[in-house]
């Protein structure tokens, strides 16, 4: 679809109405991780436990989105994503009427059966409105924006609902902003056809059941030990049945992913480093809100306004993220972005604070947003940037797809070392897990530093 197809709505409407659903799926995820520490104390879990809830969501999420970019090439991106906003809002109510840990992973599994169908349709119409390469980074860094702003929204409702409410309102708040999102998309965007085809129904199984295996070993491990069965299972089964999923395609006369893709440099170099990007974030976002709740003694409330001058600097990250680009260049301004956001963890990690919110968190705090800005947004804009006719769907749905692989795969393993680090049953080595972010950015500035010298 290009701007002469849209209807007689300026496309600033369309964009707004689109990017609805990432404010809303970065909204719910954050105001989740602001409550943890209460659906924990409500619903009796262990912090091993607690990692499943979230988990189970991000496994969903990464092993459907690549189907859900495919449904979107095929079906057409609009009816796909009014059908994913629909799905995701009705598992988001229903994970407010929980009342134990098994029927929350219930319903967090439907959000993330919705957000994985929502998410490449958006990011595929969005392409459609800004055909050109630079008005894409320009879009792309406007994506990011609104992310932080969900983040920003997250944390600060997140912590006053939780602290007024209960950890069950933070599963009504958003579906309010989804509806009215859905309405504008209704009616700013044009229907868009599909392309004629088939799905991969082989394939999304077997890398949805790839990252479950390796996920579900990984958290396993947090309670059971590396050595245990259960780990041991999981992790071959996982590791199983990806290699089976890189066969599948290899043979598919309509793959999930065409493994040609992975030849051009600047969409394995992006997708590797929003894996690790995915891990950094999604880990964070996990384990911060418990440090300053359970260690720092602060109050929901407080953790959640704490936490808002690290999502500002997020927007603020994004939107330099298209002037960095054009100041040094695509190739230099991942690794810049990437080194920010190492001294922030390498900071968060050895700051002193003891109790309370202190100056010095808050240098680490601006560090690490700006950081994850700048690195998110430059890293989707490579991935997407020269997207073919037909094409848009398949990669906006594999960089979303990364991240979220990362966010499910790195969560456990950081979250199975940390809990083991500490010594104690169901307690966390923060200082561990922070670390261990660090460890991922590091990974991620080699990758980018090795690919932007060839």
């Amino acid at each position: 679809m290009t701007v002469r197809e849209t209807r007689r709505i300026s496309r600033g409407v369309a964009m707004a109405g689109l990017a609805s659903a990432m404010f809303l799926v970065i909204l719910d995820a954050a105001m989740v991780n602001l409550a943890g520490s209460r659906i924990r104390q409500g619903l009796g879990l262990t912090a091993a436990q607690l990692t499943v809830v979230v988990d189970s969501y991000l496994v969903t999420f990464a092993g459907l989105l690549l189907l859900g970019g495919r449904l979107a090439d095929v079906l057409g991106a609009r009816k796909v994503f009014l059908a994913g906003m629909a799905a995701y809002l009705a598992a988001t109510a229903f994970c407010a009427l929980a009342t134990g840990g098994g029927m929350l992973i219930a319903g967090r599994i439907g959000q993330g059966i919705g957000a994985a169908v929502l998410m490449p349709a958006a990011l595929s119409l969005v392409l459609g409105l800004y055909p050109s390469p630079a008005e894409r980074t320009r879009a792309m860094g406007i994506w990011g924006a609104v992310a932080g702003a969900g983040s920003l929204a997250g944390v600060f409702l997140g912590g006053t609902l939780t602290g007024l409410l209960g950890w069950q309102a933070v599963f009504v708040a958003p579906v309010p902003f989804g509806v009215v999102g859905a309405l504008v998309v209704w009616r700013a965007v044009a229907p868009v056809p599909g392309r004629p085809g088939r799905f991969d129904a082989l394939g999304a199984v077997t890398i949805t059941v790839g990252i479950s295996g390796l996920a579900l070993g990984m958290v396993s491990a947090s309670d059971a030990g590396w050595a245990a069965p259960g780990t041991i299972i999981g992790l071959a089964a996982g590791l199983v049945s990806l290699a089976a999923f890189v066969v599948v395609e290899r043979r598919s006369a309509r793959p999930l992913v065409p493994l040609g893709v992975f030849r051009r440099k600047p969409v394995v170099t992006a997708n590797l480093v929003m894996v690790l990007i995915g891990g950094t974030l999604t880990s964070l976002f996990f384990f911060l809100p418990q440090y300053q709740q359970d260690v720092l003694g602060m109050s929901p409330l407080a953790t959640g306004m704490t936490q808002l001058p690290l999502a500002v600097m997020i927007i603020v990250g994004s939107v330099l993220a298209p002037m960095l680009a054009k100041r040094v260049g695509p190739g230099r301004a991942l690794p810049t972005a990437l080194v920010v956001l190492l001294a922030g963890f390498l900071w968060l990690a050895w700051d002193p604070t003891t109790s309370g919110f202190s100056a010095s968190l808050l240098g680490a705090f601006l560090l690490i947003g700006t950081g994850l800005g700048l690195g998110a947004v430059n890293a989707t804009a490579m991935a997407v940037r020269d997207s073919a006719d037909g094409e848009a769907g398949l990669l906006s749905g594999l960089v979303n797809a990364a991240q979220q692989l990362g966010g499910a795969v790195g969560l456990a393993a950081l979250a199975g070392i940390a809990i083991g680090a500490a010594g104690t049953h169901g307690e966390i080595s923060f200082t561990t897990a922070f670390l261990g972010e660090a460890a991922f950015v590091v990974i991620a500035l080699a990758v980018s530093l090795v690919s932007a010298k060839r």
